[in-house]
């Protein structure tokens, strides 16, 4: 695969794993979506956390799925994940904070490594030496362009009913 130069992905990544209420609490309040309301055409992921977090993201290239991954985020900036008009109403994404050891994800299970990595074909992922990970899943309404925002999770246990 040849290198571009706008990814800024990582050679790996560390996986950590979380309690169900955990996992439940970052994937239902973990992220934002919002559209984008910049003049340019992209998919852009904006790291509104305080850590630095890695990104994978699957989508549909003629009639086959393909995943890619890792982007490496830093706290507070945001990294073009589609450059261009968007051509796909959906996307998925997966993401791993590598500093409180969270994730964000969901139930579109696609295929992933450790280490950088574009992948077709989301079947069979185990058999083929791949992990089978989930996504979550972003509806763009068919716009040109999209930024997603990840943002902290809500704490669960911290008191209330």
């Amino acid at each position: 695969m040849a290198s571009n130069p706008k990814r800024s992905r990582s050679t790996g990544r560390r996986r950590h794993g979380l309690t169900s209420a955990v996992a439940l609490s970052v994937l239902a309040c973990g992220f934002l979506l919002l559209g984008s309301d910049d003049a340019r055409a992209d998919l852009r992921l904006c790291n509104k956390t305080e850590s630095q977090v890695g990104v994978a993201i699957g989508y549909k290239s003629d009639n086959e799925w393909v995943t890619e991954g890792w982007w490496n985020i830093s706290p507070s900036a945001c990294e073009t994940l589609v450059p261009g008009t968007l051509v796909s109403r959906y996307y998925y994404i997966y993401a791993v904070d590598y500093d409180q050891f969270g994730e964000w994800g969901g139930r579109a299970f696609m295929c992933t490594r450790e280490k950088e990595f574009t992948i077709r074909g989301i079947e069979d992922c185990v058999a083929r030496g791949y992990e089978r990970t989930g996504f979550f899943e972003i509806d763009t309404g068919e716009q040109s362009s999209w930024t997603v925002q990840l943002t902290e999770p809500v704490q669960q246990g911290t008191g209330g009913r």
